[in-house]
């Protein structure tokens, strides 16, 4: 095996056994501090001996056993900070185990934790999407569009109050988890996006990986809350998105847009669940929340054969909704785009203009002025928002795709 093959290895070992290893460990020794720092010394020893060893035939049990040791080298050389009977407890793992809440997962335990309402929301996301997602602080950081020093920081705090405040580990009982599922439901939503649309310029522009993580955890959540609007209202959203990964990058690794892409490519399977799911919320009578609404709005572009039979003025009205719920400048963002393609650039320049002192530091904001300026023949206001975009852009294939829109500019 050479090196690059191993390296591989440790990637794909990474991506999928991150949360596991990181869950694990923090079900045994009741310390998320300790879990991280044990994981990711585990895949750094992985990234040591698997080029020169080999790659074990069970890479994930490998890295638990391994993280386990660290775990245990570490609680032993600080014995100072833990009496010798709860330290004893912890090695042997014989303590009575915490109630099972209304499901059993260590994943869904570990998310659960982290998005206790002790915490601040932001807290909450940030620590889930690096405890269980497996994002890098600069990852979380450009999420949030914060510095990383902050994101680092705002993380440590978290875990910090989850051990001060001994908050449990284990998924709420069913009576407790409607009022919880906020922040998990936020949180599950920014990882699949972090997978759909990945931010770091050195990881892969789709990781597939984090948006069947999302997923995964979204059904199980909805095995806990079947009635729950928003929880059907993500998951519809998450699969009728992800039927469209197939067709997202080209094959020059180039961001393709939606009304560009190749929609024989969709999943017929995920769309057709997505539209049921979206009809069995629209069949409630409920009024949608957040998540049902995107749904919807994702539901009228996969229903069209074609981008010119998208029936933009039901996307509109669908923003409509949307902006009463949540007033926020990237909701007003994308109801301007469904604007621009309903009554042109010129109507919906001036709205998406208005939102420049809120949006200066996000990438799309200027790559859709770019676009629209285009189509107005401005062309070198049109450039000038191209390399603003390709500036705070951190997908490659993003990147790429933006380079060649300006380029074509002349």
């Amino acid at each position: 095996m050479t090196a690059i093959d191993a390296r591989e290895a440790i990637t794909r070992a990474h991506h999928a056994e991150w949360a596991r290893v990181v869950a694990s460990l923090a079900k045994r020794f009741g310390d998320l501090d300790i879990a991280e720092e044990a994981a990711a010394e585990a895949f750094a020893t992985a990234v040591e001996r698997w080029p020169a060893d080999g790659v074990p035939p069970n890479p994930g049990a490998w890295l638990t056993t391994t993280a386990n040791r660290t775990a245990i080298d570490r609680i032993r050389r600080e014995q100072k900070r833990h009496d010798k009977h709860r330290e004893a407890m912890m090695l042997t793992d014989d303590t009575p185990p915490e109630p099972l809440g209304a499901i059993d997962d260590d994943r869904l335990r570990l998310i659960f934790t982290c998005c206790h309402p002790a915490l601040a929301m932001e807290a909450r996301i940030a620590l889930t999407l690096r405890l269980v997602g497996g994002l890098t602080v600069p990852e979380i950081a450009r999420a949030f569009l914060v510095q990383e020093s902050a994101m680092a920081r705002r993380i440590t705090r978290a875990k910090g109050k989850i051990a001060a405040a001994g908050i449990p580990y284990r998924v709420p009982s069913a009576q407790d988890l409607p009022a919880r599922i906020t922040g998990v439901l936020a949180v599950l939503y920014l990882v699949f996006n972090e997978g759909y649309l990945a931010t770091g310029p050195d990881s892969d522009p789709v990781r597939a990986d984090l948006t069947a993580e999302a997923i995964r955890l979204t059904r199980l959540i909805r095995m806990l809350l079947p009635d729950d609007g928003e929880v059907t209202g993500l998951l519809a959203l998450m699969l009728l998105t992800e039927a469209r990964r197939p067709a997202r990058v080209s094959t020059t690794g180039e961001l393709v847009p939606l009304g560009e892409q190749d929609r024989g490519l969709w999943s017929e399977a995920l769309i057709d669940e997505g539209h049921r799911l979206v009809r069995e919320r629209l069949a409630s009578g409920i009024a949608p929340g957040r998540y049902q609404l995107l749904a919807a709005v994702n539901a009228v572009h996969t229903d069209a054969r074609e981008a010119r039979d998208t029936d933009w003025s039901q996307v509109v009205a669908l923003y409509d909704q949307l902006v009463r719920l949540d007033p926020s400048p990237i909701v007003a963002l994308n109801r301007a785009i469904a604007v621009a393609e309903l009554e042109g650039p010129d109507a919906a320049l001036p709205v998406i203009d208005r939102l420049g002192d809120a949006l200066s530091g996000y990438h799309a904001f200027h790559a859709t002025r770019a676009e629209l300026l285009r189509r107005l023949g401005r062309r070198d206001d049109s450039r000038d928002a191209y390399d603003r975009a390709i500036a705070l852009a951190g997908n490659s294939a993003e990147i790429a795709a933006l380079t060649r829109r300006r380029d074509e500019l002349g």
